[in-house]
Protein backbone atom coordinates (compact mmCIF):
# COMPACT_ATOMS: atom_id res chain seq x y z
CA UNK A 1 0.00 0.00 0.00
CA UNK A 2 1.29 3.51 -0.76
CA UNK A 3 1.84 6.22 1.44
CA UNK A 4 -1.13 8.12 -0.83
CA UNK A 5 -4.09 5.02 -0.09
CA UNK A 6 -3.24 4.79 3.89
CA UNK A 7 -5.90 6.28 5.69
CA UNK A 8 -5.20 9.90 6.95
CA UNK A 9 -6.44 11.61 10.03
CA UNK A 10 -9.08 14.03 10.07
CA UNK A 11 -6.61 16.68 11.56
CA UNK A 12 -3.86 15.89 8.90
CA UNK A 13 -3.34 19.49 7.56
CA UNK A 14 -2.63 20.68 11.08
CA UNK A 15 0.71 21.18 12.60
CA UNK A 16 0.76 18.46 15.63
CA UNK A 17 3.45 19.46 18.28
CA UNK A 18 4.90 15.71 17.73
CA UNK A 19 4.90 14.18 14.45
CA UNK A 20 3.13 10.56 14.49
CA UNK A 21 6.95 9.38 13.27
CA UNK A 22 8.00 10.80 16.64
CA UNK A 23 9.61 8.25 19.73
CA UNK A 24 8.07 8.69 22.72
CA UNK A 25 10.04 9.13 25.50
CA UNK A 26 8.41 6.98 28.59
CA UNK A 27 10.03 9.29 30.95
CA UNK A 28 8.94 12.36 29.34
CA UNK A 29 5.87 13.98 32.21
CA UNK A 30 2.93 14.50 30.36
CA UNK A 31 1.72 18.43 30.03
CA UNK A 32 -1.72 18.55 30.68
CA UNK A 33 -3.33 22.18 29.43
CA UNK A 34 -6.77 21.90 31.10
CA UNK A 35 -6.72 23.54 34.27
CA UNK A 36 -9.54 22.98 36.62
CA UNK A 37 -8.69 25.56 39.55
CA UNK A 38 -7.75 28.33 36.96
CA UNK A 39 -11.29 27.71 35.05
CA UNK A 40 -13.48 27.86 38.32
CA UNK A 41 -11.67 31.11 39.61
CA UNK A 42 -13.07 32.64 36.52
CA UNK A 43 -16.91 30.66 36.64
CA UNK A 44 -20.01 32.37 38.41
CA UNK A 45 -20.64 31.27 42.37
CA UNK A 46 -23.00 28.99 41.23
CA UNK A 47 -20.78 26.90 39.13
CA UNK A 48 -18.65 26.69 41.61
CA UNK A 49 -20.58 25.70 44.19
CA UNK A 50 -20.97 22.37 42.14
CA UNK A 51 -17.31 21.42 42.37
CA UNK A 52 -17.69 21.75 46.18
CA UNK A 53 -17.51 18.00 47.80
CA UNK A 54 -21.01 18.01 50.14
CA UNK A 55 -19.85 15.45 53.46
CA UNK A 56 -22.53 12.96 53.97
CA UNK A 57 -23.03 13.59 57.58
CA UNK A 58 -24.57 10.49 60.11
CA UNK A 59 -28.04 10.38 61.04
CA UNK A 60 -28.85 12.15 64.09
CA UNK A 61 -31.90 12.93 65.12
CA UNK A 62 -31.31 15.66 67.73
CA UNK A 63 -29.38 17.63 65.62
CA UNK A 64 -32.26 19.20 63.70
CA UNK A 65 -34.40 19.33 66.60
CA UNK A 66 -31.99 22.27 67.95
CA UNK A 67 -30.55 22.83 64.91
CA UNK A 68 -31.32 26.90 66.15
CA UNK A 69 -31.93 28.74 68.65
CA UNK A 70 -35.98 28.90 68.66
CA UNK A 71 -36.20 25.39 67.62
CA UNK A 72 -33.74 24.56 70.53
CA UNK A 73 -35.91 26.91 72.91
CA UNK A 74 -39.14 24.82 71.92
CA UNK A 75 -37.50 21.47 72.51
CA UNK A 76 -36.37 22.42 75.69
CA UNK A 77 -39.39 23.84 76.49
CA UNK A 78 -41.05 20.39 75.73
CA UNK A 79 -39.10 18.43 77.43
CA UNK A 80 -38.79 20.55 80.81
CA UNK A 81 -42.91 20.66 80.35
CA UNK A 82 -42.75 16.84 80.10
CA UNK A 83 -40.72 16.49 82.75
CA UNK A 84 -42.76 19.08 85.31
CA UNK A 85 -45.86 16.91 84.42
CA UNK A 86 -44.59 13.51 85.32
CA UNK A 87 -42.74 14.82 88.83
CA UNK A 88 -46.21 16.59 89.74
CA UNK A 89 -48.40 13.49 88.70
CA UNK A 90 -46.18 11.09 90.74
CA UNK A 91 -46.51 13.41 93.92
CA UNK A 92 -50.28 13.10 93.42
CA UNK A 93 -51.40 16.39 92.06
CA UNK A 94 -53.05 14.87 88.94
CA UNK A 95 -55.04 11.82 90.87
CA UNK A 96 -58.79 12.69 92.24
CA UNK A 97 -58.02 11.38 94.94
CA UNK A 98 -57.75 11.60 99.10
CA UNK A 99 -56.08 9.49 102.17
CA UNK A 100 -57.87 8.90 105.70
CA UNK A 101 -56.45 6.88 107.93
CA UNK A 102 -54.44 4.85 105.59
CA UNK A 103 -57.50 4.26 102.82
CA UNK A 104 -57.49 5.63 99.20
CA UNK A 105 -60.80 7.38 98.73
CA UNK A 106 -62.02 8.53 95.06
CA UNK A 107 -64.87 10.40 95.06
CA UNK A 108 -67.32 11.54 92.65
CA UNK A 109 -70.77 12.90 92.44
CA UNK A 110 -73.59 12.08 89.20
CA UNK A 111 -76.01 14.70 88.74
CA UNK A 112 -79.69 12.96 88.50
CA UNK A 113 -82.58 15.11 87.74
CA UNK A 114 -83.05 17.48 91.40
CA UNK A 115 -80.49 15.03 92.99
CA UNK A 116 -77.23 13.48 93.11
CA UNK A 117 -75.73 10.15 93.39
CA UNK A 118 -72.58 10.22 95.20
CA UNK A 119 -69.94 7.32 94.32
CA UNK A 120 -67.26 6.44 97.07
CA UNK A 121 -64.31 3.84 95.67
CA UNK A 122 -62.43 3.12 98.67
CA UNK A 123 -58.75 0.94 98.16
CA UNK A 124 -56.12 -0.15 100.67
CA UNK A 125 -53.24 1.94 100.01
CA UNK A 126 -49.84 -0.05 99.58
CA UNK A 127 -47.63 -0.64 103.16
CA UNK A 128 -50.57 0.93 104.95
CA UNK A 129 -53.02 -1.02 107.14
CA UNK A 130 -56.64 0.31 106.17
CA UNK A 131 -59.01 2.02 108.82
CA UNK A 132 -61.63 -0.18 109.28
CA UNK A 133 -64.88 0.75 111.00
CA UNK A 134 -67.96 3.52 110.38
CA UNK A 135 -67.37 6.76 108.53
CA UNK A 136 -69.67 9.71 109.18
CA UNK A 137 -70.32 11.57 105.50
CA UNK A 138 -71.63 15.09 105.63
CA UNK A 139 -72.54 16.79 102.30
CA UNK A 140 -73.98 20.30 101.58
CA UNK A 141 -74.05 22.72 99.04
CA UNK A 142 -70.67 24.68 99.04
CA UNK A 143 -70.03 28.16 100.78
CA UNK A 144 -69.24 30.10 97.38
CA UNK A 145 -72.95 28.52 96.07
CA UNK A 146 -74.69 29.92 98.43
CA UNK A 147 -73.06 33.21 98.30
CA UNK A 148 -73.90 33.43 94.38
CA UNK A 149 -77.66 31.82 94.88
CA UNK A 150 -78.39 34.44 97.94
CA UNK A 151 -79.61 31.64 100.30
CA UNK A 152 -77.59 31.14 103.51
CA UNK A 153 -79.96 28.43 104.98
CA UNK A 154 -77.75 25.43 104.46
CA UNK A 155 -79.48 21.99 103.55
CA UNK A 156 -77.00 19.31 104.88
CA UNK A 157 -77.10 15.51 104.45
CA UNK A 158 -76.09 12.99 106.83
CA UNK A 159 -75.02 9.37 105.14
CA UNK A 160 -72.53 6.51 106.86
CA UNK A 161 -70.66 4.04 105.72
CA UNK A 162 -68.66 1.07 107.13
CA UNK A 163 -64.88 0.17 106.02
CA UNK A 164 -64.18 -3.46 105.87
CA UNK A 165 -60.94 -5.06 106.15
CA UNK A 166 -61.73 -5.74 101.98
CA UNK A 167 -58.61 -4.71 99.95
CA UNK A 168 -61.44 -2.18 97.95
CA UNK A 169 -65.15 -1.06 98.47
CA UNK A 170 -67.55 0.59 96.32
CA UNK A 171 -70.33 2.34 97.99
CA UNK A 172 -73.39 4.49 96.22
CA UNK A 173 -75.65 6.98 97.87
CA UNK A 174 -78.24 9.56 96.90
CA UNK A 175 -78.46 13.46 97.98
CA UNK A 176 -81.73 14.71 97.81
CA UNK A 177 -80.25 18.14 96.36
CA UNK A 178 -78.46 19.69 93.34
CA UNK A 179 -75.58 21.83 93.52
CA UNK A 180 -72.69 23.12 90.93
CA UNK A 181 -70.29 22.65 94.14
CA UNK A 182 -70.47 20.10 97.01
CA UNK A 183 -68.81 20.44 100.13
CA UNK A 184 -67.56 16.79 101.87
CA UNK A 185 -66.32 16.19 105.61
CA UNK A 186 -65.46 12.31 106.40
CA UNK A 187 -64.95 11.75 109.54
CA UNK A 188 -63.44 8.37 111.41
CA UNK A 189 -62.44 7.39 115.07
CA UNK A 190 -58.95 9.26 114.33
CA UNK A 191 -59.58 11.76 111.68
CA UNK A 192 -61.58 14.09 109.86
CA UNK A 193 -61.18 14.85 105.81
CA UNK A 194 -62.79 18.02 104.44
CA UNK A 195 -62.79 18.43 100.40
CA UNK A 196 -64.87 19.84 97.65
CA UNK A 197 -65.79 18.80 94.50
CA UNK A 198 -67.86 19.46 91.69
CA UNK A 199 -70.57 17.08 90.67
CA UNK A 200 -70.32 15.74 86.68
Amino acid sequence: MSDEEKPQRPNANYNLSKPDTAVVDKDEPLHFYYNRERRLANAPQAVRDLYVVQKHNRFNLLKPLISSKPKAMLFFTIIISFVAIFVLSIMGYFDNSWSLDGNKLEIKGIKYEEMVIMLVKKSVQKNRQGYTGAVDIAVSPAASTLITAGNEDSPVFYHRIFFSAQQQEEYRFAIPFDSSELALVLQTEKSTLKIKMKPE
